[in-house]
């Protein structure tokens, strides 16, 4: 009979569909249909569910399923895989409807699914915050470009910090930990991690992990306390993973459409802060404002950031050039396959030679990437003018230069002849090192208006163009009244 009261009441009152009350219940639709029409006032359950058909498989699917036990939890029989095995190496010749239910009431009676049941936390104000790695896309300086971007969030308010990376390096890793802290005016006791590599050099049995040396050198400035998940085991920081996923749908939807990673993480610390009015589910309290009691409980931030830069040793090759990460940057001429030190940022690299730095690079992400200076390269190409056209560094140059450049080129060669043309336009490009893109250009612009055709009218034009200077008389010093030189036009000649 409860049975019979609760079929119409779910659906008469309810307006539960049949296929809904099958699945609560487990009986058929023809059943309960026939409920429905009120036919079976003594209905009664039956207590216990016969299986025809799946009798002489029962111990088999009980014996694989307790066999997973033993197995990791991305490697076990899901009710499909049961289902197309017991075809496969049984012979069943019954529906899948009927493994999924059977399988269901094993793995309730023995306790092997719990998936659905959860724990509510109450975590300690300001104890601690996780911190993962998450993926996404950007339009940067008009190319679709794949990033990488780092989330730390506080258990206990939620408050997010959210940063862009093109990689997920250890240097990056750090140098994210160092905004993060910033961002938060202190640090977390304890970090709740995934077994980064960035971190952990091995897994070893339960929560034991031998650590990555810097990473100690990172805990070690900060104070803090790192704890690993179980492989395997992402849940365990669910906050921090729930938070990727919203930043993906709601910081990065649309596609954010930026210059640069600098002007990418603004939009994101942006979005950061308005997230603080929200208020997370089963709270009274807004993101911020729990915010306020938390960072009271912080470790206080050490008086210098820990400084994100590796140094190592490179040799100048026979191309000017120095190998980092395996990409080339390269230096003047005149250090070729000397010895050089480098300090590596996370989007610089700053190239030493003796103590004194003799390039400053942006930082390239890949493999097999050049990043090339053409200051460094013109005097050896005006050595070799026939190099002009096929050297790469002026081919890139060349594809973002203005029109008067090539205009200025033609010219030279025209006025001057080829090899003597391109070397003389050389000296032209060294000027950039000395003055302003734009004067040089504008000075460019003039010189084909007035048949100027050698570097040194150019030189002269751009020399005598610049601003008058003006200088003031030192304080005290007596002031002198300007001759007037007209008067000796009135003078005779002797």
């Amino acid at each position: 009979m409860d049975q019979y009261e609760y079929i119409r009441t779910a659906h008469r009152v309810y307006e539960k569909s049949i296929r809904q009350i099958q699945k609560e219940t487990g009986h058929s639709r023809v059943t309960i249909r026939k409920v429905l029409q009120g036919e079976f006032p003594e209905y009664k359950r039956r207590s216990s569910q016969s299986y025809p058909v799946l009798e002489k498989h029962r111990e088999t699917i009980r014996r694989w399923l307790k066999e997973d036990r033993e197995n990791p939890k991305k490697q076990r029989h899901t009710a499909r895989r049961i289902y197309t095995r017991l075809i496969e190496e049984e012979g069943y010749e019954g529906s899948e409807v009927t493994v999924r239910r059977y399988v269901r009431q094993v793995k309730v009676k023995e306790g092997m699914d719990t998936s659905g049941a959860f724990l509510v936390l109450e975590p300690e104000c300001g104890k601690e915050a996780e911190a993962d790695w998450g993926e996404a896309l950007a339009i940067v300086k008009g190319i679709r470009t794949p990033f990488h971007f780092f989330c730390m969030r506080p258990r206990f308010s939620g408050k997010p910090f959210v940063r862009a990376y093109p990689c997920e390096r250890q240097q990056a890793f750090f140098d994210a930990h160092v905004h993060a802290f910033d961002f938060f005016g202190g640090v977390f006791p304890v970090l709740v991690y995934d077994n980064i590599k960035s971190a952990v050099e091995k897994v070893l049995t339960g929560r034991n992990r031998i650590e990555q040396d810097a990473f100690r050198k990172l805990r070690s400035y900060y104070n803090f306390e790192a704890r690993f998940c179980n492989p395997g085991s992402a849940n365990e920081k669910g906050g921090v993973e729930g938070v990727i996923g919203y930043v993906r749908r709601n910081f990065l939807v649309p596609v954010p459409v930026v210059e640069s990673f600098e002007e990418l993480n603004e939009h994101l610390l942006r979005s950061c802060l308005k997230h603080g009015s929200h208020r997370i589910a089963g709270r009274t309290e807004n993101i911020d404002s729990l915010f306020e009691r938390e960072k009271e409980c912080l470790i206080p931030l050490p008086a210098v950031p820990l400084a994100s830069i590796a140094l190592l040793e490179a040799n100048v090759d026979k191309y000017l050039t120095v190998v980092v990460n395996k990409n080339r940057y390269s230096v003047p001429v005149s250090y070729v396959r000397s010895k050089a030190r480098v300090e590596l940022s996370i989007d610089r690299v700053d190239i030493f030679h003796e103590g004194r730095r003799i390039a400053n690079h942006a930082r390239l992400f890949g493999n097999n990437k050049w990043q090339l200076d053409p200051q460094h390269y013109l005097e050896l190409i005006r050595r070799k003018p026939g190099a002009f056209d096929s050297a790469l560094v002026i081919r890139r140059w060349r594809e973002e230069w203005p029109v008067c450049l090539e205009k200025l080129l033609l010219r030279f060669k025209e006025r001057q002849g080829e090899t003597s043309g391109i070397k003389d336009f050389i000296s032209v490009l060294m000027l950039y090192r000395d003055y302003p893109p734009e004067d040089i250009e504008a000075v460019v612009g003039l010189a084909l208006e007035n048949s100027v055709s050698t570097s040194d009218g150019i030189k002269h034009m751009l020399i005598y163009s610049g601003p008058e200077e003006h200088f003031e008389p030192l304080a005290g010093w007596p002031t002198t009244t300007v001759p007037d030189i007209t008067r000796y036009a009135g003078l005779g000649v002797i």
